[in-house]
Formats: structure tokens, sequence, C-alpha cells
């Protein structure tokens, strides 16, 4: 299914210095958030000429190596750390070495400076809250396989998303650690797709059709959850895993070869200052993994404490692909039904 690919452009007519001060963004942040930022960032900078496409993670990392040899994009600002990791092995993205390096975990940044954690993604069991009351909602992983749950579950693709491939991953992950296969990790996604009404194709689709009770729980991540129920007053409440949950870590980069590195830098350094980060966590709901922020800033939600589930990310990140490519031929819409 093809994916439409959003470019806005925040300029309407060239200026003089846009040759010299002109910016592309690879992101999969999403509309709202984007067009805040480039707008705040005009602010600061109105000479800047500031585009950006949003579309979703794999798609950039794809976008990334075809554009290799010329690159068209100069910051790539948004994706799993395991997705900038393996761009970071293939060459694709370039040092850079930000004001605030020291001030973050040393497993949330790339050793050699090409990616840099930016915020904390906890996943998340979302629900239609007008068809599903909190009490009944699952409260675990396993809850979402129960037969009560057939043909209501909504998922989005995995193959082009980060989040769900953290989830999958992270469903097989919980035996492959002691068993050495995926083999009861599949079991489990075809419990789950027994259960599938539909794989919708993006984001903001999953959360439409959620929103319409065309599904009533999804898997998915809890900024998304919470800004389509604060922001666009939608039907959606959400519960963390009990057992725990895959905290991915959102990051930023500098492509290779970047047109524009100097200003691609300018940017990278605006949209992670503290002010920046604590703007994200109270209108966009997303947790910074600078350590360096003010706690009492943030909103009070972001201080309450989760069972974060402990993941072999690199593991993860070189298995994923064979993993899908098994779900995708073998598991996808053949799930038995079983009790």
């Amino acid at each position: 299914m093809t994916v439409a690919i959003s470019l806005l452009v925040f300029a309407c007519k060239p200026s003089p210095q846009s040759t010299a001060h002109s910016l592309l963004i690879y992101t999969p942040h999403g509309q709202d958030l984007l067009r805040d930022f480039v707008a705040r960032y005009k602010q600061a900078h109105p000479e800047t000429d500031v585009q950006f496409l949003d579309m979703g993670s794999r798609e950039i990392l794809e976008r990334v190596r075809a554009e290799h040899n010329r690159p068209q994009a100069d910051l790539w600002w948004g994706a799993a750390h395991m997705t900038f990791q393996t761009a970071a092995e293939e060459n694709l993205l370039t040092p850079y070495r930000p004001t605030w390096a020291d001030k973050i975990p040393a497993a949330s940044r790339d050793p050699q400076d090409r990616w840099y954690g930016t915020f904390e993604t906890p996943e998340v069991i979302v629900y239609n809250s007008d068809v599903v009351k909190p009490a009944d909602a699952p409260k675990d992983w396993d809850d979402v396989l129960d037969p009560k749950w057939r043909d209501k579950i909504l998922i989005r693709n995995p193959n082009p998303s980060d989040t769900m491939r953290a989830i999958f991953g992270a469903m097989i992950w919980r035996s492959y650690k002691e068993t050495g296969s995926p083999e009861k990790g599949y079991d489990w996604l075809r419990r789950l797709d027994a259960n599938v009404h539909e794989y919708t194709a993006d984001g903001t689709l999953l959360m439409q059709k959620l929103a319409r009770g065309e599904g009533s729980i999804t898997l998915w991540d809890l900024p998304d959850a919470r800004l389509f129920k604060e922001r666009k007053n939608l039907p959606i409440g959400y519960t963390i895993p009990a057992g725990g949950t895959p905290v991915v870590t959102d990051a930023i980069a500098i492509i290779r070869g970047a047109p524009h590195e100097e200003e691609a830098r300018r940017f990278y350094e605006f949209v992670t200052t503290n002010e920046s980060l604590i703007h994200a966590a109270h209108d966009y709901y997303r947790i910074p993994v600078r350590t360096d922020i003010d706690r009492a800033q943030l909103p009070a939600w972001m201080n309450e404490p989760f069972t974060s589930m402990p993941l072999d990310w690199d593991l993860l990140r070189k298995q994923s692909g064979d993993w899908l490519r098994y779900w995708d031929t073998e598991i996808r819409g053949r799930g038995t039904k079983q009790n």
C-alpha cells in the first residue's frame, strides 16, 4: 500500500538568503509537532527556508539509503535508536557532538556521535474509551489475546513502523531470551492475528479508526495516545502493560553529505534545548532523554514510575527484519482461532 508523503514548505517565496539558509528535514514526528517547531524556529531564524517530509521511520531509512550518493535532506529528526544505529553502520550519518552530549545516558547515544537520543517513548495498550471501560481494558500484553477481543483489534502495519517493530520484537524476545528460538513469539503473533480486525497503513489512520469504533483496542505509543485524547478530544484511553513495556529511544542525526550541514546543526540544537524539550513534553507528550531538565517543569504524569521491559536492542535490530518477513508470509491473516 502506498503511504502519502506530505511536503510542507514554510516559505512562500525564496528569500535572497534561501540558498544559503535552507533546510530539509526527514521526520516521522507528525504534522502538529512539526508545524509548531518549524514556526518557532523561523521566529528565531526568519531567513531560513525550512521544509520537511513527514513519513514513517523505515521509509526514511530507505530514502536516505537511496539518496546516499546525492543526499537531498540535511537532518533526520525522529525514529527509533535501532534504525539510527543501522543507518550509522551503513555510513549514512555524519558525526556531530551536540552541546548537551554529556547530559544523556550512554545508552541513549551513539559512541561515535552519529546519533543522539531526544525522547523516551513507552509502548502501550490503547483503547476506545467509549466502547471499553477502563476496568475492562487489557492490563498486560497477553490480555490482548483473549478471545473476547476477536475482530476488535486494530494494528498499524509493522513493516514501516519502528513502534510496531519494537512491540512485535519485544513479544518475541520474551521467550527468545530463554530458548534462542522465535517460535513461542510467533505463536503469540498468531494468536494476536486471530483477533485483528484490520492492519492500517499508518499511525494517524490507526487512531482515527479506533476513535470511530472500527476497532476497540490497539497497540501503539504513549505520546500519540495522549495527543489524540487531550489535544484532539477523541475517546482514547491507554494502559501501560503491568509486566513491562519496551521504551524506544527516539533520536536525531545529521545526514552524511547534507547540503546545508551548518543549518542542520543549528536546528538540531534548537529543538533539543531544555526549553524546546519542556515545550514538547507539555504540548506533545514527549518524554525528554536529557537528565539535566528540572523534573518539576515536566507534566506530573512523566514523573510517575512504570516498568520498562529490558531488551537486547541490538539483537532486535539485527533479527527484526527476518522476524517480520516470517510474520508477513506465514502469520499475517492466518492466525489460528485459539481459545
